[in-house]
């Protein structure tokens, strides 16, 4: 990431053109999705995801928490134990290691925002020089 994108600067996306970007990409007509990382750094990541309606990303998991925010359309993500829909505005966060699938009830924006890893000792957020 260059300085003058750098989060210690402060810096603003655009999340509807950059669904129409995304949109406009053959992996998006191929496979039905496709994703871009706005940023990552440490202790942050946080990637936009488009998906047609109809779409699924298959079952998969993350090794940190996760939350899964709506920017357009509808999503479903199937848990273990039941089903959530999130419309626009709503957010679903995920706890380390919880599997998920995420079908596209209608053409889809969302950002997955993914926590720090655990260090060794399973505390988020400490150097290994504590």
């Amino acid at each position: 990431m260059s300085m003058l994108t750098s989060p210690e600067h402060g810096v603003a996306f655009d999340l509807q053109r950059i669904a129409e970007e995304l949109r406009a990409e053959g992996a998006y007509a191929r496979e039905g999705h496709t994703a871009r990382t706005l940023v990552h750094t440490p202790d942050l990541r946080i990637v936009v995801v488009v998906l047609k309606a109809g779409d699924t990303i298959s079952e998969h998991h993350a090794n940190v928490t996760a939350s899964v925010q709506t920017v357009s359309g509808q999503i479903r993500l199937q848990l273990p134990d039941r089903a959530v829909e999130l419309s626009v505005g709503h957010v679903l966060v995920l706890g380390a290691g919880l599997r998920h699938d995420v079908h596209a009830v209608l053409d889809s924006t969302f950002l997955l925002t993914l926590g720090p890893p655990a260090n060794r000792t399973g505390r988020v957020g400490e150097g290994s020089n504590g």
